[in-house]
């Protein structure tokens, strides 16, 4: 860990209300992505985990079948309260967006093809797309810490942007595929470490 992690203290969420309560926040903060807030939420303002440990349980969350932050919230709530964790966390991602999402989508269909509305909705793209890199960028220093090094980590990240964002591949069969080499290549450098 680097010296931030070691000098801010780790808490924990206090009770099944507060993971509730913490996941609606997080949840009505995630327009067109959550990864950004998900990680100043949880590392930052709650210090739920390191921003080591947030890359790690984000990487979990990003290979299990269905949305990453839903995943987090099961993760989160099962490791500190079991199933009742679970049912709070996701009830806390749900709740009032679903709210927010029924009261948009009724506003959406009667102003869809305003130009004002349009225009909107691209430039939240555009913000939304800052915001992963921005994110991106801050957790990139937590690699240093990697077995595999910043460099490798990094061959490994830029060949899953051109694997998806410039030829298209799918998702899928980039994750099986750079997600299989990472993964022998991580055990073998952990595994001359240990036996060194």
């Amino acid at each position: 860990m680097d010296d931030t992690s070691r000098s801010v203290e780790r808490t924990q969420p206090k009770s099944l209300t507060d993971l509730f309560v913490s996941f609606t926040v997080l949840a009505l903060q995630g327009f067109g992505g959550v990864l950004a807030v998900a990680q100043r939420e949880l590392v930052e303002r709650k210090r739920w985990f390191t921003n080591e440990e947030f890359v790690e349980e984000w990487a979990v969350a990003q290979i299990m079948p269905g949305p990453n932050i839903v995943n987090l919230a099961i993760m989160i709530g099962g490791r500190y309260f079991g199933v009742p964790g679970v049912l709070a966390a996701l009830a806390g991602m749900f709740t009032a967006p679903l709210i927010v999402l029924l009261s948009i989508a009724l506003l959406y269909a009667q102003y869809a093809s305003h130009p004002g509305v349009i225009g909107a909705l691209r430039g939240m793209g555009a913000v939304a797309a800052g915001l992963v890199v921005a994110t991106g960028l801050r957790l990139a220093s937590s690699l240093k810490n990697s077995a595999m090094g910043m460099a490798l980590n990094g061959a490994l990240g830029l060949l899953g942007f051109v694997a998806v964002a410039l030829l298209r591949w799918p998702l899928v069969y980039v994750l099986l595929g750079l997600g299989s080499v990472a993964c022998v290549l991580a055990y073998r450098k952990l595994d001359k470490g240990a036996t060194a």
